[in-house]
C-alpha cells in the first residue's frame, strides 16, 4: 500500500534541502570574504562585507 509521500520520505526530502540551502549559502559568504567584492543572494540584496 504506497500512499505517496510517507513520512520518513518527508523528513529526508527536508533535511536535503535544509542541506543544500546550508552549503549554498556558506559558499557565497565563503567566496564573498575570499575575494572581496559584495556577495548577491537570490533575493537582490547586496551583502559588503569589511
Amino acid at each position: 500500500m504506497h500512499s505517496g509521500m510517507t513520512s520518513v520520505k518527508a523528513a529526508l526530502l527536508t533535511f536535503a534541502m535544509l542541506s543544500a540551502l546550508a552549503v549554498g549559502g556558506l559558499g557565497i559568504y565563503a567566496a564573498d570574504a575570499a575575494s572581496g567584492h559584495n556577495a548577491v543572494d537570490g533575493y537582490g540584496v547586496t551583502t559588503a562585507l569589511d
